[in-house]
C-alpha cells in the first residue's frame, strides 16, 4: 500500500508508449543537468583565478577569456551529439558508439566513465542546490544540517522517478523554465544597467572573501587552465539526451535533436551572459553565498523577483540530478543488456522505468554526499574528468562511423568530430593534470575499477554461458533412479502431509530422516514412529553439536554411495500460520537454513511441503497440547 501510494499503480507493457517525451519535456528531463551548471560555472572559474597566488581582480581579467572558449567547447560538442542522434538513435551515446566504432575496451572506459560521472552529478547538484537555499539570509542557519537536507532531496527525486520519466519531467518542468527566464532575466536587466545605468559593483567583503588579497599576485598558465577546467564543468550533461533518444516521440531523432540545439542555445547564452555580468559586477567567491546570489541582489534587491530566482535556482540545481536519474538507468540497463552488469539493471519496474538502477544510484550519490560533507566545491574536481573522457570517445568513435558508412555529409561530419575529438581530449588532459591532486585522482582510479568489475561480470556470464549450453548428446535420455527423503522433526499431522505427496513422486526409495540431539531424543522419536504405525523406513542420525544442516549433509554424502545415477528430492513439511501473521516469527526457520545450503548439491532437490494447523474438534488434553505445542515450535 505504501509503495502504491508513493510509486503509483503498475503500468502495463501497452502503455511504454505513453510514457514518451513531448520536447517541452524532454527539455526539463534531459538538460537541467547543463543548463544547471549555469549557476555555479561561472563561480567555480572564480574559486581558481581569484584565489590563492592569484587576485580577484586577476581573475575577474580572466573571466570572459575563460568563458568564450568554454562557449566555443560547448559548440563544438553539441553539434557533435547531434550527428551522433541521428547515427545513433537507439541511444547509448558514447558508449553505443566507442562499441561498435573502437571496440570493447574504449566502449567500457566511455560506460565506465559516464556512470561514475552520472553519481557525480547527482552529488554536485544536490550539494549545489543546497548551497543555493543556505546562501539565502532567512534559511543560512540550515548550513550545519547541509548533509541531511541533501539526503532528504535525493529521496524526494528518487521516489519521482521511481513513478516514471513523464510523470517526473511534469513535475520538474516548471521550475527549470522559471530559472531559465529568471535568471535570463536578471541577466538582461543587470547588462542593461551595468553598460547604461548606474549600477553599482558587489560590496567586497574581505572577511568572507576565500582569497588573501583583492588585487595583485599572479595568475599562471597552470592556474588558467585549471580555472578553464572548472568552468567547463558546464558541458556536464551535454551528451544525456543522446543516451535517451529512445524516451522522445516520434520521430525520436528529430526531436531529440531538436531538443539538444535548444538546450546548448540556452546554456550558452545563459553561461557567457553570467560570466560577462560577473566580470562587470566584480563578485567574489565564498563558501557564505553564492556568487549568483551575490549578483542578484545587487541587480534587482532583496525583493520578491530575487526570492523567485534563489528558489529557482535551488530547485532546478536540485532538479538537474533528473538528468542522471534519466541516463544513468538507461545507460545501465543497456550495459547489463551486453553482460557487463548484472542482469536485475535492464529490467523495468513497475511503472515502465528501469528501477533498480534508479535505487543504485540513489544509493551511490549519497554515499559521496556523505563522505564530502555535501560541498559542492569538494566534489567538483571528480567531476569533470569522466565527462570529457566519454566526449573524447564518442567523437573519434563517430570519425570512425563516418570513415565506415561514408553518407552524404560525411567529410563535414567527420572534421566537425575530429575537431570535438581533439577538443574535448585536450580538456580531458588538462582537467586531469591540473586537478589531479585536489580529486581527479579519484576518477581515474575508480574508472579502471569499474571496468574490472565489468570484465569480471561478463566472464561470470560466459562462464555459466558456457555450462548451460547442451549437446544433443545431453538430450539423450538418462536412466535415473529417484530418492525422496521426507525431514521431520517431530511426529504431528504435516508429517501426513509430507509423506502423502512424497508418494505422489513415485519414488524408487522413499525414507524418513530424524535428526537427533542426543541418544534419549531418537529412541523417543523410535518408540513415537512405531506407535503410530508408518509404514515408511525412519533413519535418524546424531548431531553432537546440535545442529542440522552439517548432520543431514553427511547423511546425504553416504546416501549418494548407495545408489549411482540417483536423483534425490528432500521433502520438508512444514507449518505455516498465514503469510502475512507475525506470528510466523515464533516458529523456527531450520527449514530455510537447509534449503540455502543444499541449494548448490548436484541432483538434489529441496521442496517444502506447507501446512496450516486447523483447530481440533475437541478440547485437547493438558498432555495432548503440550506434545502439539512441542511439535509446533520444532
Amino acid at each position: 500500500m505504501i509503495k502504491r501510494l508513493m510509486v503509483g499503480r503498475p503500468l502495463a507493457n501497452e502503455e511504454q508508449e505513453h510514457q514518451r517525451l513531448p520536447k517541452w519535456i524532454g527539455l526539463p528531463v534531459f538538460s537541467s543537468d547543463a543548463i544547471s551548471s549555469t549557476a555555479y560555472a561561472t563561480e567555480e572559474i572564480l574559486f581558481v583565478t581569484a584565489i590563492g597566488a592569484s587576485s580577484l581582480t586577476l581573475g575577474l581579467s580572466k573571466l570572459i577569456p575563460i568563458a568564450t572558449a568554454v562557449a566555443l567547447l560547448l559548440a563544438i560538442v553539441a553539434f557533435s551529439y547531434r550527428q551522433t542522434i541521428f547515427a545513433y538513435p537507439s541511444g547509448g551515446g558514447s558508449y553505443i558508439v566507442s562499441r561498435e566504432n573502437l571496440g570493447e575496451t574504449p566502449s567500457l572506459v566511455a560506460g565506465a566513465s559516464l556512470l561514475v560521472d552520472y553519481v557525480l552529478t547527482v552529488a554536485v547538484s544536490i550539494s549545489a542546490g543546497v548551497a543555493a537555499i543556505v546562501s539565502i539570509p532567512t534559511f543560512q542557519s540550515l548550513a550545519e544540517h547541509r548533509v541531511a537536507l541533501c539526503l532528504v532531496l535525493i529521496a524526494f527525486i528518487t521516489i519521482a522517478n521511481l513513478r516514471g520519466a513523464k510523470e517526473s519531467g511534469k513535475i520538474f518542468a516548471l521550475p527549470t523554465y522559471v530559472y531559465i527566464v529568471s535568471l535570463g532575466g536578471m541577466m538582461l536587466y543587470g547588462l542593461f544597467r551595468s553598460y547604461f545605468g548606474d549600477i553599482q559593483p558587489v560590496p567586497f567583503d574581505p572577511d568572507q572573501f576565500e582569497g588573501a588579497r583583492q588585487i595583485g599576485g599572479s595568475l599562471g598558465l597552470f592556474l588558467l587552465l585549471r580555472g578553464f577546467s572548472s568552468g567547463a564543468v558546464a558541458l556536464s550533461g551535454v551528451e544525456a539526451i543522446s543516451n535517451g533518444v529512445p524516451a522522445f516521440r516520434k520521430p525520436e531523432s528529430k526531436n531529440a535533436a531538436r531538443t539538444l540545439v535548444w538546450m546548448a542555445g540556452i546554456l550558452g547564452t545563459l553561461f557567457f551572459g553570467v560570466s560577462v555580468l560577473a566580470h562587470r559586477l566584480q563578485p567574489y567567491p565564498t563558501h557564505h553565498e553564492t556568487v549568483l546570489s551575490q549578483m542578484s541582489r545587487v541587480v534587482v534587491g532583496d525583493g520578491p523577483y530575487y526570492w523567485v530566482l534563489q528558489f529557482a535556482t535551488a530547485a532546478i540545481l536540485v532538479l538537474a540530478a533528473n538528468t542522471a536519474y534519466a541516463d544513468f538507468p538507461r545507460l545501465s540497463s543497456i550495459i547489463a543488456a551486453d553482460g557487463y552488469l548484472p542482469r536485475q539493471f535492464s529490467n523495468r519496474g513497475d511503472r515502465l522505468v528501469f528501477s533498480n538502477g534508479v535505487v543504485f544510484l540513489a544509493v551511490a550519490a549519497s554515499a559521496l554526499i556523505v563522505a564530502f560533507g555535501g560541498v559542492t566545491t569538494a566534489l567538483i574536481p571528480l567531476y569533470a574528468i569522466g565527462v570529457f573522457t566519454s566526449f573524447t570517445l564518442s567523437q573519434a568513435g563517430m570519425v570512425r562511423h563516418h570513415l565506415k558508412h561514408k553518407k552524404p555529409g560525411w567529410r563535414g561530419g567527420m572534421v566537425l568530430n575530429g575537431l570535438g575529438a581533439v577538443a574535448t581530449g585536450i580538456v580531458a588532459l588538462i582537467v586531469g593534470i591540473t586537478k589531479f591532486t585536489i580529486g581527479a585522482w579519484v576518477p581515474i582510479v575508480v574508472v579502471p575499477l569499474v571496468i574490472a568489475i565489468f570484465r569480471s561480470i561478463k566472464r561470470h556470464y560466459e562462464r555459466f554461458g558456457a555450462a548451460l549450453l547442451i549437446t544433443p548428446e545431453d538430450v539423450r535420455r538418462e536412466d535415473l533412479t529417484h530418492t525422496v527423503v521426507v525431514l521431520v522433526g517431530r511426529v504431528h499431522r504435516g508429517v501426513i502431509t509430507a509423506l502423502n505427496y512424497a508418494r505422489t513422486l513415485r519414488p524408487d526409495h522413499l525414507m524418513v530422516l530424524y535428526v537427533a540431539s542426543d541418544d534419549e531424543e531418537g529412541a523417543h522419536m523410535q518408540s513415537e514412529w512405531q506407535r503410530f504405525g508408518f509404514d515408511v523406513p525412519l533413519e535418524i542420525v546424531h548431531s553432537r553439536y546440535r545442529d542440522l544442516v552439517a548432520p543431514v549433509e553427511a547423511w546425504l554424502d553416504d546416501l549418494d554411495g548407495r545408489w549411482r545415477n540417483d536423483m534425490t528430492t528432500i521433502v520438508i513439511p512444514e507449518v505455516v500460520v498465514g503469510t502475512k501473521s507475525l506470528a510466523n516469527l515464533l516458529h523456527g526457520q531450520s527449514a530455510l537454513a537447509l534449503k540455502l545450503a543444499l541449494l548448490d548439491r548436484p541432483r538434489t532437490v529441496v521442496t517444502s511441503v506447507p501446512f496450516l494447523p486447523e483447530p481440533p474438534p475437541a478440547t485437547p488434553s493438558p498432555a495432548e497440547a503440550e506434545a502439539a505445542t512441542n511439535s509446533l515450535i520444532a
